[in-house]
């Protein structure tokens, strides 16, 4: 069945206000189609107390030009603070600068309850938009595409649209309907590693650390990062195996454990507060999902993290998630909003890419925690920087081409691949050539000895 969107009386039901969702409402609104979004929390602008996810986010280039689509670029830019380079603290408390690329290339550290505050103002000053908060997801039926939302209240609002749009996040409802699909294909997986935050105040009413970095503290089996805020604090977040978390049980413990690891953070972070926030909360798990296909025939899609839900490494999680959005739209401008091609279209060009992006944050963990404490890391990233300089259409260092440009996921994978072949042969080749080298030139020019007799030598003892 072609949907297109001959006049402004295609309905589409957005499942999820987060930033995915808000995000795609200010989309579909923009091209006129009748939007209302449904999310089953309250109005996070309304809300006294913010529940969720609250890890510091770093929009990149993928994320400002979906941004930028609906005008949005500007005003989130402007509540952002550049990062130009990873700041990596030694434990002695050596820092380390490691640009993230070329001059003038950074990420951005925004907030992600603002952000989300500012998408959903965004959505809501088009007249064709609304909003539906406290409305949870509780029946979908496919074939009359009617759904049922709980509000708090105990009512219920039964309502039907053309398109069903999930951005209902890593435990999606609107998923759990493609679970009954044949055919699908679902897998989670938790990693053995979980998340705490803590916050570094300001010092004399200014940033306790540089600003403009992303500041790293990596101990091989964990980590600890801090990203700045504009009220001039950090929030650091402390990723660690959770049977080490489940290790430190008292405030003493805490102390000698951050000690050890961490000894220029302690008085950053304060003692006190320290061990009193260390155990304010519990380590918090973190979950990848992976799925295909994102589309239910002409009725539903999923974007963000209801399809592809990614542990934090990369920064990419959000940017991934708006680059939905994106792509669907311009799939929209280039089919003529044809919703028969349009959602499989999608499906076929989004899945290999995030999938890709997925194992690439699982990877970037590695390198944060482990790899960057590495003589030989370090080594191979300057040698990057310096055939990048010298062949900047040939060789590209991998997190430039993640971050700073709209290459499609996968091949940034496959072009990394033939890369990291191409120079560790090269490299290769100049130590045998090095070594035959040096071979040659003993053989023919072999180092003189000196004429002295063992007598003389004994005499001049």
């Amino acid at each position: 069945m072609e949907r297109k969107v001959g006049v402004n009386n295609v309905k589409i039901a957005v499942v999820g206000g987060g930033l995915v969702g808000a995000l795609n409402a200010c989309f579909f609104a923009k091209r006129g189609f009748q939007v209302e979004l449904y999310e089953s929390r309250e109005d996070i602008r309304r809300a006294t107390v913010v529940k969720g996810r609250s890890i510091n986010l770093a929009l990149s280039h993928r994320g400002r030009e979906a941004l930028k689509a609906v005008g949005m670029e500007d005003k989130i830019v402007s509540k952002g603070i550049p990062m130009h380079a990873r700041m990596i603290h030694s434990p002695s408390g050596k820092r380390s600068p490691i640009p993230y690329g070329k001059k003038g290339q950074y990420i951005l550290s925004v907030d992600r309850a603002n952000l989300n505050k500012e998408l959903l103002s965004a959505a809501e000053t088009y007249p064709s938009a609304k909003m539906n908060f406290e409305h949870k997801l509780v029946d979908w039926n496919l074939e009359s595409g009617s759904m049922t939302f709980l509000r708090n209240d105990g009512s219920t609002k039964v309502t039907t649209c053309d398109l069903t749009v999930g951005c209902d996040g890593a435990f999606s409802a609107v998923r759990k309907r493609f679970m009954r699909q044949s055919r699908f294909n679902y897998s989670q997986t938790y990693i053995p590693h979980g998340y705490m935050e803590l916050t570094i105040p300001p010092k004399h009413g200014d940033f306790a650390m540089e600003p403009n970095f992303l500041h790293i503290w990596p101990r091989n089996t964990f980590m600890m990062i801090a990203l700045p805020n504009l009220d001039m604090t950090f929030t650091c977040t402390l990723f660690m195996p959770f049977e080490d978390f489940e290790k430190i049980t008292t405030g003493d413990e805490v102390l000698e454990f951050f000690q050890r690891y961490f000894p220029d953070s302690i008085p950053l972070l304060g003692e006190e507060a320290l061990k009193h926030d260390y155990f304010r909360l519990p380590a918090q798990a973190m979950v990848s999902v992976k799925c295909s296909p994102y589309h239910i025939g002409t009725a539903c899609v999923l974007m963000g993290d209801a399809a592809h839900a990614v542990v934090p490494f990369y920064g990419q999680g959000m940017n991934a998630g708006f680059e939905d959005c994106i792509v669907f739209d311009e799939l929209l401008d280039q089919y003529n909003c044809d919703f028969s091609i349009c959602l499989p279209e999608f499906t076929r060009l989004r899945v290999p890419d995030d999938h890709a992006i997925a194992d690439l944050a699982m990877y970037n963990y590695i390198e944060m925690r482990a790899h960057v404490n590495s003589k030989w890391f370090l080594f191979q990233k300057q040698l990057y920087m310096i055939l990048h300089y010298m062949m900047p259409n040939t060789i590209i260092p991998l997190y430039t081409m993640v971050t700073f440009t709209r290459t499609r996921y996968h091949e940034i994978v496959k072009r990394w691949q033939w890369q990291n072949k191409v120079i560790n042969r090269g490299l290769f080749l100049c130590g045998v050539s090095s070594v035959l080298g040096g071979t040659y030139l003993l053989i023919k020019h072999p180092p003189c000895t000196p004429s002295i007799k063992l007598d003389q030598l004994w005499n001049w003892a």
